[in-house]
């Protein structure tokens, strides 16, 4: 464990995205991903950063097969508007944000 709680996954299969999203944007784009040491690598990061981490292998595993600094498909819209409409409910201090379902 590191000096920001974060433990290393023991898993060389890990993976991990990194979304951003402007609103000049028509959609998010995948602005990192990898797997074992650097999927552990992103997730600090974003930690470091207070940047909310969500844990989904499917989508996780949809989103891998997008390339680089590639918008995510339109198929995936819907799972990560939710996230995304949560994540606002939440940072806006709504108590009851509820939860995310896809």
């Amino acid at each position: 464990m590191n000096e920001k709680g974060y433990k290393p996954a023991a898993n060389p299969n890990q993976q991990a995205i990194a979304l951003a999203y402007e609103s000049s944007d028509y959609a998010p784009k995948v602005v990192a991903k990898g797997r074992g040491m650097v999927a552990d690598q992103i997730i600090a990061k974003a930690r470091e950063n207070h940047v909310f981490v969500h844990e989904s292998r499917d989508l996780v595993a949809l989103l891998m097969q997008v390339d680089l600094d590639d918008h995510i498909p339109p198929a995936l819209y819907q799972a990560i508007a939710e996230i995304l409409a949560w994540l606002h409910r939440l940072e806006e201090g709504q108590s009851d944000a509820g939860g995310v379902t896809f």
